[in-house]
């Protein structure tokens, strides 16, 4: 099986591992998925759900590219929910709850249709690295694998350190031993490294639990789905989460257990997740609270197990047992497993290029919680793109890159490589400057064209794709060219508390009007008949829709976005010395020399660098 060299080794089975490992072996290289434990390929480590706020539309990214994590996460989902409808159509962001058993083994069944994909269950205990250039890897067992590119995508595995109150102890996950060595060669190689911390809540017993003093959480009434294929269906049945909230005596409990958390204690010294905090660090940080929200979210169709959602901690058990049995609904809670904190090694990502190639050692790779994120979705992009990008290189192909103005993705990893982060990252809506433009609702217009010329996505989703978009852009052109009468449009209007209008005018300025929805249009005649002639579906009037309300926020977006693009296109050369620029300040010399940044825009998004030493480089580029 080791005789032969593998194109791409994906080292960790993941969310990243697993969406690298599939992107590999799709553009056609000869893959090996490493992993410590072939059972827990997918593993849901945290909490058992997809999407959400910015992540929605990551995984709508994913699929549009021809990941799998949208095909998964339909295919197990318990829940669906878009989440902010009542506000503008870039902050919609698809989420569903999912059953947590199912989402790894769906992922384990897909992978093991790949076609060019083996696997190999062991720890990786260091690399192959000659002359600057990754050669394969070495297991535990002292086994060398051969490969021409290697993607790192660790999790929280590396010198992994688990918390309990005053106990600690070794592990990339509950029940699992950390992975240890490949830290330590990097470092040896030149890498700087880091600590980061993240924290899971208890797991409980649901038929421990007392809905009737919870707040019922249901799903969206008409579901909708992720993934932009027909392999999927919208669910058909639902399982409700519940909401209840801690309370002044809730706190008061936990705070009893300060002096024994390795919070306060000084036992963890590393930076947990701003965004997703735990109960004692809430409690400490807003003293004035008197209350905070717990999720109760079942972890799948026909488990009892319930994920407590807000209540992440590290606190000894006993504390964490008192506390939460004085949760309403909670008075009789059994525990299946109690809350942990886990602290583990990070590569700051400014050692990173925009494919996730590392600066120091060609043809190696990181992608997921290895570069500082937080959250699947995060790392299933990132191990997506190293996938890609790996594959690519090892066929001599040119690199797959998504600018900001492309994708989420392309943020993402713009932030990381070119900012860094000294916390664990978390993707927003209000981190992409052009989010009306990356739209959870057109991701496969933005990518799909892009992926499938490389060979990612598929000559079906290209022809759906293609479709979609061509029943869309005539159906505004349809509004764009029909008239409506006064007699016809003003009862419409009138039942809207909008004006009326006194002369014929086109649909396209009526359906402009923010009062008015497409239910309303529909009334017109000649509208309902186009959409019955055409046979348009959900996804074909939803994106008219956004087209025509939103046209004048899209268009002023996008000139946004061609000018910032036009310093996209100014390259700076790969060894340019910075020093020779007499005009620019100390810290742009010194940060720019650092990251290395491969155009004039990604240099003015350094943290440091100020317009006026843009000016100067433009200026030294002939500009």
């Amino acid at each position: 099986m080791f005789d032969k060299e593998y194109d791409v080794i994906v080292v960790g089975a993941g969310h990243a591992g697993s969406e690298a490992a599939a992107a590999a072996a799709n553009l056609g290289c000869s893959t090996l998925l490493i992993t410590m434990n072939l059972q827990n390929i997918a593993q849901m480590s945290c909490n058992p759900a997809m999407g959400g706020i910015a992540k929605g539309q990551i995984v709508r990214e994913i699929d549009a590219l021809g990941g799998y994590s949208g095909i998964v996460s339909d295919r197990t989902a318990i829940q669906f929910k878009m989440l902010n409808k009542s506000k503008g159509p870039a902050m919609w962001s698809p989420r569903v709850q999912s059953d947590r058993m199912r989402f790894a083994e769906e992922w384990r069944l897909l992978l093991e249709q790949t076609p060019n994909l083996d696997f190999y269950q062991e720890m990786v205990g260091g690399l192959l690295v000659e002359n600057g250039e990754v050669r394969g890897v070495r297991t535990s067992l002292g086994i060398e694998v051969k490969g021409k590119a290697v993607v790192l995508t660790n999790g929280t595995f590396l010198n992994g350190l688990i918390h309990i109150g005053e106990k600690q102890f070794g592990g990339g996950r509950a029940g699992e031993r950390a992975a240890t060595g490949i830290t330590e060669q990097l470092v040896d190689l030149g890498f700087d490294s880091g600590r980061m911390k993240t924290g899971t809540p208890p797991r409980v017993d649901g038929r421990s639990l007392d809905y009737s003093k919870m707040i019922e959480q249901p799903g969206d009434e008409s579901p909708e789905k992720f993934s932009y294929t027909d392999l999927t269906k919208p669910l058909t049945s639902q399982r409700s989460c519940h909401m209840t909230y801690t309370s002044s005596d809730v706190h008061d409990l936990l705070r009893e257990g300060f002096d024994r958390s390795p919070m306060f204690n000084g036992r963890i010294k590393s930076i947990g997740p701003r965004y997703c905090p735990s109960i004692e660090d809430k409690i400490n940080r807003f003293a004035d609270k008197d209350r905070h929200q717990i999720f109760v979210e079942p972890e799948g169709w026909n488990t009892v197990e319930v994920y407590v959602n807000g209540f992440s901690t590290s606190l000894p058990e006993d504390v964490q047992f008192k506390a939460l049995r004085s949760v309403a609904g909670f008075e009789g809670v059994k525990f299946f497993r109690p809350g942990y904190a886990i602290e583990y090694d990070y590569f700051p990502p400014t050692q990173l290029t925009h494919t996730l190639e590392t600066k120091l050692v060609s043809g190696l790779f990181f992608a997921g919680q290895i570069n500082g994120t937080t959250g699947y979705e995060e790392a299933a992009s990132q191990g997506l793109m190293a996938g890609m990008n790996a594959a690519l290189k090892v066929k001599e192909q040119e690199s797959f890159i998504l600018k900001r103005s492309e994708a989420y993705i392309g943020v993402l990893i713009d932030d990381l490589i070119t900012k860094g982060t000294e916390e664990p990252y978390r993707m927003f809506t209000s981190r992409a400057e052009y989010r009306t433009l990356l739209r959870q609702d057109n991701a496969d217009f933005r990518l799909t064209p892009k992926a499938h010329k490389i060979g990612l996505a598929s000559d079906d989703r290209m022809r759906r794709m293609e479709e979609k978009e061509k029943k869309s852009n005539a159906f505004v052109k349809f509004f764009k060219e029909t008239s409506v009468s006064p007699e016809e449009a003003n009862p419409v209007l009138e039942d809207k508390n909008s004006s009326p209008i006194k002369q014929s005018g086109k649909l396209f300025k009526l359906f402009a009007r923010p009062q008015i929805t497409l239910e309303d249009i529909k009334h017109f005649e000649k509208i309902s008949a186009y959409i019955e002639e055409n046979n348009l579906d959900k996804e074909v009037l939803e994106q008219t829709e956004i087209q025509v309300k939103y046209s004048g926020y899209i268009e002023k977006e996008k000139n946004n976005a061609d000018k910032l693009n036009r310093l996209e296109d100014i390259k700076i050369p790969k060894n340019f010395d910075y020093s020779k620029l007499k005009s620019l300040s100390f810290e742009a010399k010194e940060k720019m020399s650092k990251i290395k940044p491969a155009t004039v825009s990604q240099a003015s998004r350094i943290s440091g660098v100020s317009p006026s030493d843009i000016s100067v480089l433009l200026v030294y580029m002939g500009r």
